[in-house]
């Protein structure tokens, strides 16, 4: 894949991701208004979290960093990749129908082990009984990155990037429905509402989980089938390429399982304040955005196209193909951290504050967006270093260093939450994103000429630091003139868009004059 062509796959996969967290966010947007960040709220988003949890460790973690360089390497050597993949997918399905069955009955203990906070109050309850609703999920979300790794692998992006696009509009459908179902005819339209509605909409958002699942799995084996990949259900055979599989998976499995206990050390320090929950997850939705847009495109598309160069033979165009992930990744990403730490209350205000969401909840969420603003870069620099170690099928590294990161994550998230409160669990996660990449990045250096930074990349990372320092300032002080418009409701909408609009234009101005990109980079790629 030629540079260009990489930049491109870029740019569909975020593109997709991008309209994908647009519906997210009014997806969120009324989830606050109608839940706040109350019972039903926390409860909910821990039930959805446990699959989604074990999606990471199954399919997008584990499976899919050893599945796509084996899958990448088979097409580029001309071997039967269909058939590795037929097999892949059987063996997959199998085993997360019997870990589906087992994790609905279990249900109770996975929820205690998610959020023991909850225990004696009406969180833990309807935490059980939405979470034995949502918990199908993960077996067709599983299927469906399976399927989109086959997709990503023969440079086809599309329909994997939109497939989440149809999971946040059927909840969105959800919590329509609900609320058409739960509304007190005598209420007006608005969302103060009472707690019969806040149980229906929960009630309706519980059993969309599963259905988003299918309907996503179903986008993505159709596209398969269209490419020549026709995915079948069988019984699973153990082959000798399927044994080469669980053994790189299971080191890349424990490293997954890593990542997921510091997401369950944050929720547990969060269940013991009333709120948390909740106020981590709305924060969690804002930086997901950059992150979702930028880094997982580029871990996306950066993997299997390294997995063919060091396959060919070819670490010069790997290199070059790193770097340029990175370089991408970081112009794109600091300049968001930025905005992150310094407008984190306009941001929060204007799209969450309303109804059951009150301003006690938009100080704590902007509180934590800020934090994890600064750890941002780190979350997005990890999905451009891990596949060096991926690509060469090497999973037992990244897994030595997300142990450290693990550690520094449960003594700042433990340790501080009885000085600083709920923070501390974002803290943590800040934090132990920063331990990864510099571990990642140290471990990378003996790899060869494909994991060095080149002569651009050095020259143009401290000048997109400075123009978004400069971003920064200019952010500050347009906040501070447009704050009584930021405030009124009528207009906040259109004065939030107008301080992210001169943050971007200040950004890309500032980047021009220094040197930190050219504007026609992104033009070309965009048009190609």
């Amino acid at each position: 894949m030629k540079p260009i062509r990489l930049v491109q796959g870029f740019l569909t996969v975020g593109i997709w991701t991008l309209l994908s967290r647009v519906f997210g966010f009014a997806r969120d947007i009324m989830i606050a208004g109608y839940l706040g960040a109350g019972p039903v709220a926390e409860a909910f988003l821990v039930a959805f979290s446990l699959p989604n949890m074990f999606r990471r460790f199954f399919a997008e973690g584990a499976f899919n960093m050893a599945f796509v360089p084996m899958f990448s390497k088979k097409l580029e050597g001309e071997e039967d990749a269909a058939g590795f993949a037929q097999e892949a997918w059987v063996g997959m399905a199998f085993i997360l129908t019997v870990f589906t069955v087992i994790g609905v009955v279990a249900m109770p203990g996975l929820v205690l082990l998610m959020a023991s906070g909850f225990a004696g109050d009406e969180r833990f309850d309807l935490a059980v009984e939405y979470g034995r609703l949502a918990f199908p999920y993960i077996l067709f979300i599983s299927l469906a990155a399976l399927a989109s790794g086959v997709l990503n692998a023969t440079g086809r992006f599309v329909a994997a990037a939109a497939a989440p696009v149809l999971l946040n509009i059927v909840f969105i459908l959800a919590v329509l429905v609900g609320a058409a179902l739960g509304r007190d005819p005598s209420e007006s339209l608005g969302l103060g509402i009472d707690r019969a509605l806040g149980l229906r909409v929960g009630d309706t958002l519980a059993l969309s989980v599963p259905f988003a699942g299918l309907v996503q799995l179903f986008l993505v084996w159709w596209a398969a089938k269209r490419a020549g990949f026709h995915l079948r259900w069988g019984w699973p055979r153990m082959s000798p390429d399927l044994w080469k599989l669980a053994a790189i998976a299971a080191p890349a499995a424990l490293a997954g399982g890593v990542v997921q206990i510091n997401l369950l050390v944050g929720r547990q320090v969060a269940s013991f304040f009333e709120g948390a929950v909740a106020w981590l997850n709305y924060a969690d939705r804002l930086y997901q955005l950059p992150l979702g847009v930028v880094g997982i495109a580029v871990g996306v598309v950066l993997l299997p196209d390294l997995s063919r160069r060091l396959r060919a033979g070819d670490e010069t165009g790997g290199r070059d193909a790193f770097n340029r992930a990175a370089e991408m990744s970081l112009a794109l990403t600091i300049p968001a951290a930025v905005a992150l730490v310094v407008i984190p209350v306009p941001l929060v205000s204007v799209l969450f504050e309303r109804g059951a969401f009150t301003t006690d909840d938009t100080m704590a969420t902007a509180l934590t967006v800020a934090v994890y603003g600064v750890g941002l870069p780190a979350f997005v620099l990890q999905k451009s270093l891990q596949p060096l170690f991926f690509a060469r099928e090497d999973t037992k590294s990244p897994f030595r260093y997300a142990l450290v990161a693990m550690v520094v994550n449960v003594v700042v998230a433990v340790g501080l939450a009885p000085v600083i409160g709920f923070i501390a669990a974002a803290l943590g996660t800040t934090l132990a994103g920063w331990a990864m990449v510099w571990l990642l990045w140290r471990g990378s250096r003996g790899m060869g000429v494909a994991s060095q930074w080149d002569d651009r990349f050095r020259h143009r990372l401290w000048r997109i630091c400075g123009a978004s320092a400069l971003m920064g300032v200019l952010l500050l002080g347009c906040a501070a003139l447009l704050g009584p418009f930021l405030a009124t409701p009528t207009v906040r909408y259109l004065a939030l868009a107008v301080l992210v609009a001169i943050g971007m234009l200040g950004y890309f101005g500032f980047g021009q004059l220094l040197g930190a990109f050219r504007l026609a980079e992104f033009r070309r790629a965009v048009r190609r």
